[in-house]
């Protein structure tokens, strides 16, 4: 080929890239310089997708840097980020040569600050105080003598070891039920809410729960400023003791719950009596009752000696010869006064049968008189007016009855006659 000739499109095709070669070069280029990078951004466009993989992206005043955080990664985290957060994240960048674009993949995010957090903090608080959720009024005493304490936390930390500890150099006989959770990332608020509807549905049941977990930022203890827990907290019927943190750490389930606890080791000590002034009130009670026992005997045998010496006892036959007396007497009393009652009232019945015999109606007809009714009605007829003529009568007399019929009635106190007409 001749010196300054053009190359022709073909034999510039033999020397260039293709599409898959330019990206693998930047593929390798990239991800080999940012394998472990800090960025800082504010979140915008998250989504949450079906499977469980969170994509976002990244931004300031102008540039805008997809990010991923697959859905294994998510338990890790110390906080879930959601749209407007100003955040920190670590990962790495990695190329997806489909699409010819670049993503950083975050295994590691943090809010920047306190800012956001605390703003969101406010606005929840605010929220549940305005529906009581916080009030004095509706929260349980602790059980004072408890048998079986539920102990909500992680089983990796320190708090279980010193919650155990301290419970059991002070109330060796309760049982302790673990309900392992995680304390801290991602789903470790549900975890812990659905790890406390568990507790609370145990048979027996619980006498107290526990939720307890050691100390961190704002960010670490997140997970129990989360709503769904609180609302748990405040859910149920079993009293709980929160123990969370440090103790100028006070979260939103330490405000929600029965007792707070500054530490976990301050909830376990809340949650039982020391052993040893539980012996101590137990041996002061028993000399105390053993104090009234005898004070108590000693009371008794005075009273039953000053019975056994009264004249009562000691001379019993006295007062049963005086008893009998009295009964005696009282018996001809009654006597006497029975006999004359019953003389009173024959003198009574006998003064009424006369009475009675003197004005019995029989006793009148045998002296001439007689009774008349009137045959239909059989009503007495007294006045002439009750009989006028036609009337049909009965005269009763001393010795049978007459039957008749009124012909004339008169009046003798004004001469007026009734007579018949046939």
């Amino acid at each position: 080929m001749k010196s300054g000739t053009k190359k022709q499109p073909k034999d510039l095709a033999e020397d260039a890239l293709s599409v898959s070669q330019v990206t693998a070069r930047v593929k390798d280029h990239l991800e080999s310089r940012f394998t472990d990078v800090w960025i800082t951004g504010e979140v915008t466009n998250l989504v949450t997708a079906g499977s469980g993989h969170i994509y976002l992206g990244l931004k300031d005043e102008t540039a805008l840097l997809r990010s991923v955080i697959w859905r294994g990664t998510r338990a890790s985290l110390a906080i879930e980020p959601t749209d407007g957060m100003e955040v920190v994240c670590h990962g790495r960048i990695e190329v997806y040569p489909p699409r010819g674009s670049y993503q950083l993949t975050i295994d590691r995010c943090h809010a920047l600050g306190t800012g956001t957090l605390e703003t969101k903090l406010r606005e929840l608080h605010a929220r549940l105080e305005d529906e009581g959720l916080f009030s004095v009024t509706r929260k349980q005493n602790l059980p004072k003598y408890p048998r079986r304490i539920g102990l909500i936390t992680s089983t990796s930390g320190a708090a279980v070891s010193d919650f155990l500890k301290t419970l059991v150099s002070r109330w060796p006989i309760a049982d302790v039920v673990l309900c392992p959770s995680r304390v801290q990332g991602a789903g470790a608020a549900e975890e812990l809410a659905s790890s406390l509807l568990k507790a609370g549905q145990l048979t027996p049941p619980l006498d107290a729960i526990a939720i307890v977990r050691g100390g961190g930022s704002l960010e670490d203890l997140w997970s129990f400023n989360e709503e769904i827990l609180v609302r748990a907290v405040a859910e149920s019927r079993i009293p709980i003791i929160s123990g969370i943190g440090h103790e100028i750490d006070i979260s939103l389930v330490d405000l929600v719950a029965d007792v707070r606890g500054l530490t976990p080791t301050d909830a376990a000590i809340h949650i039982a009596v020391e052993r040893q002034q539980m012996l101590d009130h137990l041996g002061l009670s028993g000399q105390r009752l053993n104090k009234e026992l005898i004070q108590r005997v000693t009371s008794t045998r005075h009273r039953l000696n000053r019975i056994a010496t009264a004249r009562p006892l000691a001379f019993p036959h006295h007062n049963i010869s005086a008893a009998r007396q009295h009964l005696l007497e009282k018996a001809l009393r009654l006597q006497r006064q029975g006999s004359q009652k019953l003389k009173q009232s024959k003198d009574e019945l006998s003064s009424m049968a006369a009475l009675l015999e003197a004005n019995s109606p029989l006793k009148l007809l045998s002296k001439g008189y007689s009774v008349t009714t009137n045959a239909k009605t059989k009503e007495a007829i007294d006045s002439w007016y009750q009989a006028p003529p036609g009337t049909t009568i009965i005269t009763k007399l001393a010795h049978g009855e007459l039957h008749s019929r009124v012909e004339r009635s008169i009046d003798t106190s004004h001469h007026k006659t009734s007579a018949h007409v046939e």
